[in-house]
């Protein structure tokens, strides 16, 4: 949709969130922090993984959540997914150890990532964590590692390099698969091969469901050799939806230079697909209800004939209206026909940028003066840096009230990916704290810091 010359995008409707708005808490902890700050609504987390155990549940599949650690490092959702019967997905000692000391069992951990430290690959080895083998040198360490300590073997899903995309840079080839198996039966007293898994850029559902059927018969071979192999990890990609379709399809036909500041140009490819026609537990129903290339019916029936669980390790679709970014106006400039606004913070705190991209949902201003005045006020949004570049918002929002020094602007659905990625205490900037806010049905939430450890 459009709001004169100026496209917008609504976020969809997010009663918890209007709910914290509509308490006055945000002004509130905007002058007790003196910064920027995000707030965290774990309830939304937990509704999340709900649905997508009730998906798996109700397609009849045998599966196991894990919540991608890397989309948002705050304690809070890692003591949710382990209060809600779900795991973990770490890569790196750290985050192993934030995992445990907020409650998740050792066996309910996945350690992904590349080239994983001889501290990672003991940890988990110890803790009986599930391993993904990225490479057939890191197979040879996770034995050497179980077989030198621990009494329990070390548990393992090998990584397969996917055959849409030759050219990546995870998972084994299929001669190196073939090495690795027999490795793996060698040393079956100190491992035990659980099955496979992939990571697959993207979010198109139908290469997902052709590689998990083609691992899923994987097993089956495997099994043969006497290896466990009854797990498939499809890794993350389930979309998340921001907006609805209509707002998102015509804000890329519209867009051009003269919708952002200094004539900044974006392709409609540089951008996250901030709409999707199913999304979450959705698009995770979607991909189970998909036919895999060759098969004789959908994914889940393939799962289950072969008697292959199948696990996920969603990061962003587990976060969707979890948490949003608050910063506070700081200064105002006019300029030919829209205004710049200064917040007291950085891009660094509002990720996109790291892909050189633009975080596209429309954020929200709340005026904090009563006499604000109505109508169409576009304006960009920068940095309190000293650098051209460090652009919240290079596009000219169409905001409903004219903006004001004070006021606050909120970033909806930030949750995911764009609070940590790229944060940085640039100009001695504190980091914005992290505040769970919970009881949002309540005319007064409540609140805390969260309890991240590192």
């Amino acid at each position: 949709m459009s709001t004169g010359n100026w496209p917008t995008v609504p976020v969809l409707p997010d009663a918890a969130t209007d709910a914290v708005v509509a308490s006055g808490l945000l002004p509130e902890l905007a002058h007790a922090f003196g910064g920027p700050f995000h707030f965290l609504l774990p309830d939304a987390f937990a509704a999340n993984v709900r649905a997508m155990r009730d998906t798996l549940a109700a397609a009849g599949v045998d599966g196991f959540v894990y919540y991608a650690k890397k989309a948002n490092k705050a304690a809070v959702f890692v003591e949710r997914a382990a209060a809600h019967g779900a795991g973990v997905d770490v890569a790196s000692a750290a985050e192993l150890r934030e995992a445990l000391g907020h409650g998740v069992r050792g066996e309910h951990l996945v350690v992904t990532g590349p080239a994983k430290d001889p501290v990672l690959l003991r940890l988990a080895v110890t803790h009986g964590a599930l391993i993904a083998v990225d490479a057939l040198g890191e197979l040879d360490a996770v034995i050497t590692t179980a077989l030198a300590g621990p009494v329990r073997p070390a548990r393992v899903l090998l990584r397969v390099l996917p055959p849409v995309q030759p050219h990546s840079r995870f998972g084994l080839t299929e001669d190196e698969l073939a090495i690795a198996l027999e490795r793996c039966a060698e040393a079956s007293d100190g491992l035990r091969m659980e099955g496979f898994g992939f990571h697959l850029s993207g979010y198109a559902l139908q290469p997902r469901a052709d590689l998990a059927a083609r691992l899923a018969e994987l097993c089956l071979k495997a099994r043969v050799t006497g290896l466990a192999a009854g797990r498939v990890s499809i890794g993350g990609g389930l979309p998340v939806s921001y907006t609805d379709a209509d707002s998102w399809h015509a804000f890329l036909r519209a867009q051009r230079p003269a919708h952002y500041h200094a004539g900044k140009t974006f392709e409609s490819g540089d951008f996250y697909p901030y709409h999707s026609p199913v999304s979450g537990a959705r698009a995770l129903a979607a991909l189970l209800e998909t036919r895999p290339a060759g098969a004789d019916g959908t994914l889940a029936r393939t799962l289950t004939d072969a008697g292959v669980e199948l696990l996920l390790e969603p990061g962003r679709a587990l976060l969707d209206r979890a948490g949003a970014t608050v910063f506070t106006v700081q200064g105002v400039k006019d300029r030919d026909g829209y205004q710049l606004l200064t917040v007291d913070g950085t891009s660094l705190s509002l990720s996109e940028q790291w892909f050189d991209s633009e975080y596209v949902p429309d954020p929200r201003l709340i005026p904090l003066q009563p006499d604000t005045p109505a109508g169409v006020f576009p304006a960009s949004v920068g940095a309190a840096t000293c650098l051209e570049s460090d652009m919240l918002t290079w596009r000219k929002i169409a905001f409903p009230h004219r903006p004001r020094a004070g006021d606050l602007l909120l970033y909806p659905n930030t949750a995911g990916y764009q609070m940590d990625s790229n944060e940085s205490p640039f100009h001695d900037l504190p980091l914005p704290p992290k505040v769970v806010i919970d009881r949002t049905d309540r005319p007064r939430p409540r609140w805390r810091l969260d309890r991240h450890f590192t």
